[in-house]
């Protein structure tokens, strides 16, 4: 069996990288020297990245998708942006892409809802003792 091949390289606190290695290198992107400016800039590009995720977040009141209210709070956006398109053919697609998204996220919401009932209702039952095993 091989054992996978680790970067030789450490991490500031001094422990080993264990990141696998470039192709004929000892060492991982971050700790080749060869590769220096590259892991630069790719450290900028992520800093970046995250900046710009903080300021859109807050410009658009958007903390990520972790339930269905996110979800239409994203088409919200997606829908005023697109509605301030100037008219073309892309746009009346984007639009028409938006509400059959919607029509789907409006219909899971309702099945959600409607299976809640009926497992409230189930559970009610079933604590009662109605409509249980004879």
């Amino acid at each position: 069996m091989l054992t996978p091949r680790r970067c030789e390289g450490r991490k500031a606190d001094g422990s080993a990288c264990g990141m696998p290695p470039l192709r004929e290198s000892r060492f991982c992107l971050s700790h080749d020297p060869e590769h220096a400016e590259a892991a630069q800039e790719a450290r900028r590009l992520g800093g970046q990245r995250r900046k710009r995720e903080g300021m859109l977040a807050g410009a658009y009141e958007f903390d990520g998708l972790h339930n269905s209210e996110d979800l239409k709070r994203l088409l919200d956006i997606a829908a005023y942006d697109a509605l301030a398109l100037d008219n073309s053919v892309a746009r009346v697609r984007t639009l028409i892409a938006l509400v059959e998204a919607g029509k789907k996220l409006f219909e899971t919401t309702e099945l959600e809802e409607r299976l809640a009932q009926v497992e409230s209702v189930m559970e009610a039952r079933l604590k009662a003792g109605v409509g249980g095993k004879r």
